[in-house]
Formats: C-alpha cells, structure tokens, sequence
C-alpha cells in the first residue's frame, strides 16, 4: 500500500510540474513598422532590422493598413513594436496646428496606421520604442504637440539638428536623466549621438516625461511614466548600432529583453 500511495505522488508530482507553463527559449518576434511605399510598396529600412539581429530579436516589418482588426492580429504575433522614422506628421489632425510654411512631407496613409499601431500595442501592453519620428509620434498619440520646424519655432536654438556627416558619427551632445530608461539601456548621463530631424516634442504627453535633451533644450527621449516599456529616441540608435558601434546597441537589448518578459 506504501508503495502505491508513493507511485500516486511521484506521478501527480509530474503532472504537475509538466502542467506549468513553461517559458519559452524562442527569440522574441519584434515588429518594426513600415513606410507608405506610395502605396504600391512596404518596406523599413535595414539598420532597424540589422538592430533588432544584433540584439537578438527576429525583426517583422508591419505593413501599412487602415484595418484595426488587422493591426489588432499583428499585435498577436509579436512580443515588441518600434515605431520609426520618417515623413512629418499631420499638425491639423494630430494636434490641433495650422501648418507651418516649414512642414515637410506628409503621409496620411502612414500617419493613421501608425497612431493606431502605438495606441493599441500600448494598450495591449507591449514594449515600444520610439525612434525619431517615431518618439514625436509616441508623444502625438497620447496628447502631446510637436515643434514643426526648430529652427524658426525654437528661440535661441543654436545646435545643428540636421547633421551633413555620416549617419554612424555622432554631432550632438545629449544630457541624459539619471535613473532614467536610457541610461539605464546605455549606462551614461551624457553622450554624442547623429542628428536627422528639424522636428521635436513641444508639449510633452500627459503621462509621458523628458528624460533626455540637447545642450539648447530639445528633447531627445521620452518614457511613459510608471512604465518599463514604453520610450522613444529623438536620434537615431538604430545606424549606430547596425555599423557595429555598440554605443546604443543596450536600447535593442533592453528592448528585446522587456519582450522576453511579455511573453513569459
């Protein structure tokens, strides 16, 4: 009879322990949002996905759509977003500006997909990166304005945030907060980073911060307060990072681990 009872346990044991989920060593999927291609063509650019690569995460390009439902089911599959960079965003319809003569392109197609895409990846409370575009969108989506041209919108702005030099080569210095997601990611407070934008965040997001700015005050990232998850870049990490300069490969990392987490 004691042998029975102990051939009970050790097999209720195994049940058991085979019933616990069980976490997964598969490289997190990490979906990287597109462009609008003219609307006969999606793509992103490879330094995202060479990123994602080197951090070990396996990089899907998102395409445009106007489908909710369709984006919802991409969100399925993928256990991280970036947002990345691009054209300008629409100040009329996003937050309430007249156009600036300054504006550059816009993309409706890409604007709507986009604002949709982070909204509901927050939502569904997925890690998301910002990059450039993709930060002054994160802080559009959730209520904040944009400067639509620095340099006749900013007074006494005087760094150069459209750099000439190589995209690997950093122009600019950025002061960056301690404690903050970015410096945990890269482990300084202060660092030189490339330059490709004459747009920034004006009026930051409710439940967003400023954890990082140039030396004539534009804001270079932001972070959803109270969340690990959610940051954006005004720079570009991902050029860097793809030229093997390992500066701010810690972003792609961080990001690629907050996914693991997800999905566990």
């Amino acid at each position: 009879m004691k042998k029975f009872l102990t051939l009970i346990m050790i097999l209720l044991v195994t049940v058991v322990t085979f019933a616990q989920p069980q976490k997964s060593s598969k490289k997190p999927i990490i979906g990287i949002s597109s462009t609008w291609g003219g609307g006969i063509a999606t793509s992103a650019p490879l330094n995202y996905v060479k990123s994602v690569m080197r951090a070990g995460g396996v990089p899907v390009v998102l395409p445009v759509t106007d489908d909710p439902q369709l984006i919802a089911r991409m969100l399925e599959t993928v256990d991280a977003v970036i947002m990345t960079g691009g054209e300008d965003i629409d100040p009329l319809k996003w937050f309430g500006e007249e156009p600036h003569p300054a504006l550059g392109e816009v993309i409706p197609e890409r604007d709507l997909f986009d604002i949709t895409l982070i909204r509901m990846a927050v939502a569904k409370g997925l890690p998301v990166l910002g990059i450039c575009r993709g930060e002054q969108l994160m802080n559009v989506a959730f209520g904040g304005s944009l400067y639509q041209d620095i340099p006749s919108q900013v007074k006494g702005t005087y760094v150069k945030h459209m750099q000439k030099a190589p995209g690997y080569y950093g122009t600019h210095s950025v002061m960056i907060e301690t404690g903050s997601l970015l410096y945990k990611q890269i482990g300084l407070d202060s660092v030189a980073t490339n330059s490709f934008h004459h747009q920034a965040v004006k009026f930051v997001a409710p439940g967003f911060k400023v954890t990082a700015r140039s030396k004539d005050g534009i804001v270079e990232a932001i972070e959803k307060i109270g969340s690990s998850k959610v940051f954006g870049v005004q720079f570009h990490p991902e050029v860097f990072t793809a030229n093997d300069i390992d500066t701010f490969l810690g972003i792609f990392k961080y990001l690629v681990e907050e996914a693991i987490g997800n999905r566990q």
